[in-house]
């Protein structure tokens, strides 16, 4: 939701280093820096608090009215950078910057997809793709969304949805190339069986020539074993004669 506002207290760390970033994230502390038009200030952040901060309505495009050690006075300022930890998923630095709310700046937003699955390719078998997740903008701070929405619910097969095709709020300028691609849906894919090399074609015909020779052995049991069953019957008739 554009135009949401989030306070943020934070504390200014006069110590720095690898060793010191590593304390504070033991203590449930996140190390930053807050950029403006004067020297970078080095911050530590609860990490409850950040958390509280970048999940509100307009996500991480929230403006933070950054207090610094609870003096009252607040900066106005933006999630620029920040880092994860790969293995626990935690934010492990933040790079925040000052801005002004009358000065335009550039932010990527993620695009979101609506419709798809009342889109006639969609429900004929075709399959929905989304090469592009993100553009660019260019607005007020208090006005850059949290996402852009596109309308893929009339797609064909074969059809194909550009940024040219997104619905911006007024205020909004799109930086990126229009016709770079969005949405696509393309055709099913069909599996093609391979042709059979001469391998094989010859693999297979000493199979069957191993079968067919397999077929006589197992008659010749049979018929070899029905022979004793026939002189029995012989010796009883000469018996009984």
């Amino acid at each position: 939701m554009a135009g949401e506002r989030t306070k943020l207290v934070v504390a200014q760390r006069d110590r720095l280093g690898s060793a010191e970033s590593r304390r504070l994230r033991r203590e449930g502390l996140v190390p930053g820096v807050l950029y403006g038009d004067g020297e970078p200030v080095s911050i530590s952040i609860a990490e409850r608090e950040l958390r509280r901060a970048l999940t509100g309505a307009a996500g991480l495009h929230s403006i933070l009215d950054v207090e610094i050690d609870g003096k009252g006075e607040t900066h106005a300022s933006i999630l620029k950078e920040y880092q994860v930890d790969p293995v626990r998923g935690g934010v492990t630095h933040v790079d925040l910057h000052e801005v002004r709310l009358d000065r335009t700046i550039q932010a990527a937003v993620s695009v979101q997809l609506h419709g798809g699955e009342d889109a006639p390719g969609v429900r004929e078998g075709g399959v929905l793709s989304q090469p592009l997740r993100e553009v660019r903008v260019e607005a007020l701070p208090l006005e850059v969304p949290e996402h852009l929405d596109l309308d893929v619910s009339g797609m064909e097969i074969g059809g194909t949805l550009r940024i040219s095709d997104l619905a911006t709020p007024e205020g909004i300028t799109l930086l990126d190339d229009p016709e770079m691609v969005v949405a696509t849906v393309t055709a099913p894919t069909k599996v093609v069986e391979p042709e059979p090399t001469e391998e094989d074609l010859a693999a297979m015909e000493a199979e069957g020539e191993a079968a067919e020779g397999e077929e006589p052995a197992e008659g010749e049991a049979a018929e070899g074993a029905a022979e004793p069953e026939a002189e029995a019957a012989g010796d009883q008739d000469t018996a009984e004669g």
